[in-house]
């Protein structure tokens, strides 16, 4: 009993109520209150079943060799217990997920850096109500006219007409 208690991992619950919605909350406190009891019902069992006094049920028992029989079934019965095959699928996606978050986190400071690059740039520029046109075109290039591709801009070619 004791290695499966060893083996259950212990829950953040205040870790856990950060992270849920104030609509959930009804649900949140009735899972952490069943947590609890199921918990305490767990504390309060013994570590080992107590044992079958089988000698005093030899003499209260009239019929011969029914506790015999009893007894043997009873030292042959073994109760299968569950096999934990979800840890481990648990454990790689929260491997995964760390590896994620970092990926996540690097990506983040790269963007971070470049926006504060961009916003240094709109910083250091001069206001746009004092800009010239070849000022806005050096500022910002994908505003300047494209001569090649609409040379008639923004008239219409006369043979259009």
């Amino acid at each position: 009993m004791a290695a499966r208690r060893a083996a259950v991992r212990a829950v953040d619950w205040a870790a856990f109520a950060e992270r849920v919605p104030a609509n959930q909350r009804a649900m949140f406190n009735a899972l952490k209150t069943r947590s609890d009891a199921l918990s305490a019902r767990l504390a309060a069992l013994p570590e080992k079943p107590p044992t079958i006094d089988w000698a005093h049920y030899k003499a209260a028992v009239a019929k011969a060799g029914m506790v015999d029989e009893f007894q043997k079934k009873f030292s042959a019965l073994k109760v299968p217990e569950p096999v934990d095959n979800q840890t481990a699928k648990i454990d790689a996606q929260e491997q995964e997920a760390a590896k994620n978050i970092v990926e996540y986190v690097k990506a983040s400071k790269a963007r971070i850096a470049e926006y504060e690059q961009q916003l240094q740039k709109l910083k250091s520029m001069i206001p746009f109500e004092q800009m010239t046109f070849e000022d806005l075109h050096e500022a910002f290039p994908e505003t300047r006219l494209d001569k090649e591709k609409y040379p008639f801009w923004p008239h219409k070619p006369i043979a259009d007409l």
